[in-house]
């Protein structure tokens, strides 16, 4: 942790990585998932939304380039960022669901782009087939990357209610494998799933931190119009309060290992789709107040690890 900081931040690893501010282009490559495409099911997983969450991912398609959606990602960033690196992000939905040579295709074609400084890919951990792994254990060996493994909640009954189709068994499996081949692994849990405790959404959180991951998503539940999950419980609040939701974080913080990245604390979702919590989209003074309770409390990450 640099200058004072109370978490290891991505931002702060990638600044050393590359001199300078780096910032993801979200990317939606044209992918789908078994969860639309009827093989475990259709519309997703309950709480996602229609865009598979990549609704401000550039989209591909059929007659545009990877080029096209870069720059256009790039002239809406370059304003606020106008000396940026860039990360090719893939994002919406599951971006190793497709025959390895269209994968091949879509990787090479964003890293053949002179703007991009390197690769994230987002997907299931019940997707990634031997062929798949590969490609991205050859990638690695010449870009940097990481691959980002969504597993949400380690408690089955939450997983089948919100019909996410994998365990965490399947998702233990796949980090070991890509870890195994010095893939960097960012898991993705969603903190405030319908039915979970705060001592759930903690076991959750151990879990991971035991894991060889590089990194660690934690995602404020949002309920977005487009969901089925907004359908099935159109009066569900995740957190009664703000400040309920930054102590819950910060005593996460506090099970993560200090060599762990923390690449998110909050969630980003258009105010357009947002239901609940109504102050999700304060996105900055979230983590400002999540900055001042770590301070106020003296509370770094990994404090209460072994």
């Amino acid at each position: 942790m640099q200058g004072g900081e109370r978490y290891n931040s991505i931002s702060d690893r990638l600044k050393e990585e590359f001199g300078r501010k780096t910032v993801k282009l979200g990317i939606d490559a044209g992918f789908t998932c078994p969860n639309r495409d009827g093989t475990l099911g259709y519309g997703g997983c309950a709480f996602c939304s229609e865009g598979g969450s990549g609704e401000l991912a550039a989209r591909v398609t059929g007659g545009s380039r990877m080029s096209d959606s870069i720059s256009i990602q790039i002239d809406r960033l370059s304003e606020k960022w106008p000396d940026a690196a860039y990360l090719a992000y893939f994002q919406a939905f599951t971006n190793t669901y497709a025959p390895v040579g269209v994968l091949r295709q879509r990787y090479f074609e964003a890293l053949s782009d002179p703007r991009i400084s390197g690769i994230v890919i987002s997907t299931r951990p019940d997707c990634i087939e031997a062929e798949a792994a590969g490609l991205l254990e050859e990638i690695n060996r010449d870009h940097f990357m990481w691959t980002e493994l969504g597993l949400q909640t380690i408690h089955r009954s939450t997983a089948e209610a919100m019909g996410i189709g994998y365990d965490v068994a399947a998702f233990d499996s796949a980090c070991r494998d890509l870890a195994s081949r010095g893939i960097k692994v960012v898991a993705h849990l969603i903190l405030g799933l319908p039915g979970e405790t705060r001592g759930m959404m903690l076991e959750s959180v151990k879990h991971v931190a035991s894991m060889p991951v590089y990194g660690v998503k934690l995602h404020l539940m949002n309920i977005v119009r487009n969901s089925r999950l907004y359908g099935m419980m159109p009066d569900y609040v995740p957190f009664a309060s703000m400040d309920e939701y930054i102590g819950l974080v910060t005593e996460c913080l506090e099970y993560i290992p200090e060599n762990i990245t923390i690449h998110r604390l909050t969630g980003d979702v258009p105010r357009k789709y947002l239901v609940s919590p109504e102050w999700s989209y304060r996105k900055r003074t979230i983590l400002n107040g999540i900055n001042r309770r770590l301070k106020e409390m003296d509370i770094r990450q990994g404090d209460k690890c072994i």
